[in-house]
């Protein structure tokens, strides 16, 4: 079945927050459109609206030829609202009211509502986040709570899934929700390729941090560096030895050893531990999966060896630690503009 996405959009709009999930999901219909006959369920339809056919964003450029508001949305919809820039002004205006009054009544009983940074004041204020789960920028946590009382707004958090509704923090994890988007609908491999695309090394899942492991010790322009911890990436569990790693990198093994050390800021041993560790994190989430399992399938010696090396990053141990580790997997995290 197809799947209509609705990007909702106020005036001063904050093009990050926009840009950056509507290409990946127009990249995810594009990808998608181009799949052979019997691999078509997986079509996905984008649209922009707004209360005014013509808006400006936060930089200034203005947009137009936005569609309105549906009356009515098609079976199966996604509906995102995205932040603005500056919300307290921005929200205060009546075209936003409009938004709001439109939300407490559009959506249909299998719709899904969606919000990117500072949307989520709007459907707070549509009462679409009484009594859920919830997360928004790390600025306005507060702000939330006080629009949401009865929600239980989590710090933390990348982007928060309660039902039939999803709020992220913004800014760039709106890609990371879009990503996680396309997957429920089109599958992991589709996800994985617009991630490839878009050259997001890996993607962040929804009970990540805001400081994903798998984002961390990247913030350098060293191209051997790089590929290496792509390669590390790309199989975790695999044991790579430095010579190994070192021919992916185009180095010698010392040398990728210093680089590591100067670049990364952190050991090449190191880095792969603490990828092993956050694909350990995702794996406890299934209980179906023992301690044991989850060692040998995230390439540990020994539950011992895992259990030695996750007290390391993790204050409770991997049994302990379970339980809310998959009461987060509907959640998703909070950073600030990450």
């Amino acid at each position: 079945m197809s799947l209509s996405v609705w990007f909702v959009l106020t005036p001063n709009v904050l093009l990050l927050d926009y840009a950056g999930p509507a290409e990946a999901l127009r990249m995810a219909a594009e990808l998608a459109s181009e799949a052979p006959d019997g691999e078509g369920n997986a079509a996905i339809l984008l649209h922009s609206c707004a209360p005014v056919a013509r808006l400006r964003t936060s930089l200034g450029v203005g947009l137009g030829e936005l569609e309105a508001l549906p009356a009515r949305l098609p079976p199966q919809s996604l509906v995102i609202v995205t932040g603005n820039a500056c919300e307290v002004e921005d929200y205060a205006r009546p075209e936003a009211q409009t938004v709001v009054d439109w939300l407490r009544h559009a959506p249909q009983a299998d719709t899904r509502v969606a919000s990117i940074c500072s949307g989520a004041m709007l459907l707070a204020a549509a009462g679409l986040l009484d009594g859920r789960r919830c997360t928004t920028h790390y600025s306005l946590i507060d702000a939330l709570q006080q629009a949401a009382p009865s929600a239980r707004v989590e710090e933390n958090r990348l982007f928060v899934e309660d039902g039939p509704v999803l709020t992220s923090a913004g800014i760039t994890t709106g890609i990371d929700l879009a990503l996680y988007l396309i997957e429920r609908h089109a599958g992991a491999e589709l996800a994985a390729r617009v991630a490839r695309r878009l050259v997001v090394y890996q993607r962040r899942g929804g009970n990540e941090p805001q400081l994903s492991p798998w984002l961390a010790h990247r913030n350098h322009l060293h191209p051997a560096v790089h590929r290496a911890q792509d390669a590390i990436a790309q199989d975790p569990a695999r044991s790579w030895s430095l010579a190994e790693l070192a021919g992916r990198a185009h180095v010698s093994g010392r040398h990728l050893t210093r680089l590591f050390a100067e670049h990364a800021g952190i050991s090449v041993v190191a880095y792969q531990q603490r990828l092993r560790i956050a694909r350990a994190r995702e794996l406890l989430a299934d209980r179906q999966l023992s301690v044991e399992r989850v060692a040998d399938l995230t390439g540990f010696a020994s539950a011992r060896d895992f259990r030695r090396v996750w007290q390391r990053y993790e204050s409770v141990a991997p049994s302990a630690g379970r339980a809310a580790i998959a009461g987060g997997r509907k959640s998703a995290a909070q950073p600030g503009e990450t």
